[in-house]
């Protein structure tokens, strides 16, 4: 069994999908959809930079879910792939569940676009710069991150964002209970903590005026229920109901992205085979530690795609 899964943000880079678009006119009619429900030349953007401009949240959101589409249609014309029959689920890493929402045509292209640029938009308008911080904890698992988490708020937003799987787990919240986060650390036995270079914090409480943004935003989308079952970040279970899916979606601004979990619950069913599609090969790496039985390609380049075997 087989499951699609989509990358989230940190996995952009200048040239993503750039190929693809050169050589499959399938992914070159996706980068064109999204250009036009933007009203900007992101595929431009994604092709030749400036990075900084690409790494800003509210393009690398729309960006990313662009270049994973990209590579799905692709796929699917060079390579007969059809997700009724080939696919048993899909998953994305934090804002790539919208992208696995449009793979499995719950979402159009179209209104992924706009709903990840008004998310990218609204995360990074919840804090002032600077206010929140990220850090990843390396050689922990899910109830040390709680612990320590808990030890470092003093009265302050200190909350686990991403577990990851691995041993990785991601705390954010307020700066300076962060930061005390990191200093606890090795007294707990962590391996490594380390501050991210981040432009907000993601995945915590603080974010809760981007997820009222959301809230509306999604009132205002078509969502049809997916065409293979959705692994929800925010319950690491499978989700159908466009309802269900919308609350989910509007919780996973705040709350924790149970990555770790959500691999091992559709292994748990039988899934052994996960393909990242998009940009860079993150979640094929944690899929290995998290699910060692099951195999786990990365396909984002032309290359990826020859080699790609239903």
């Amino acid at each position: 069994m087989r499951a699609l899964i989509f990358p989230g943000q940190g996995s952009q880079a200048v040239g993503m999908a750039k190929d693809l678009a050169a050589e499959f006119p399938q992914a070159r009619a996706v980068l064109d959809e999204v250009d036009e429900a933007l009203n900007q030349k992101l595929s431009h953007l994604m092709a030749e930079g400036p990075v900084e401009e690409l790494t800003l949240t509210a393009n690398a959101q729309p960006a990313l879910m662009a270049a994973s589409l990209a590579a799905l249609r692709v796929l699917e014309a060079e390579k007969g792939l059809d997700l009724a029959r080939d696919v048993a689920c899909v998953a994305g890493h934090s804002l790539g569940e919208y992208a696995a929402l449009a793979a499995a045509g719950s979402l159009s292209i179209t209104d992924a676009a706009r709903l990840l640029r008004i998310r990218g938009e609204a995360m990074q308008a919840a804090m002032p710069p600077g206010a929140g911080a990220m850090a990843a904890l390396i050689g922990t698992d899910l109830t040390g991150a709680h612990a320590l988490a808990e030890e470092a708020a003093q009265g302050e937003i200190c909350d686990v964002a991403n577990d990851n799987g691995g041993g990785q787990v991601v705390l954010s919240g307020s700066r300076a209970a962060v930061e005390r986060a990191v200093a606890l650390a090795p007294s707990k036995g962590i391996k490594r903590a380390v501050m991210l270079n981040v432009s907000a914090p993601f995945h915590c409480r603080l974010m809760a005026p981007a997820a009222m943004r959301m809230a509306q935003a999604l009132a205002a989308v078509t969502l049809n229920p997916p065409r293979v079952p959705l692994y929800a970040n925010v319950t690491a279970a499978s989700v159908s109901g466009p309802d269900e899916i919308r609350t989910t979606l509007v919780e996973q601004v705040t709350g924790t992205v149970r990555w770790r979990e959500s691999i091992a619950a559709m292994a748990a069913t039988g899934v052994d085979s996960f393909v990242e599609l998009g940009a860079g090969k993150v979640l094929a790496g944690l899929v290995k530690r998290i699910a060692p039985g099951a195999t786990a390609v990365s396909v984002g380049t032309p290359a990826d795609v020859a080699a790609f075997a239903l």
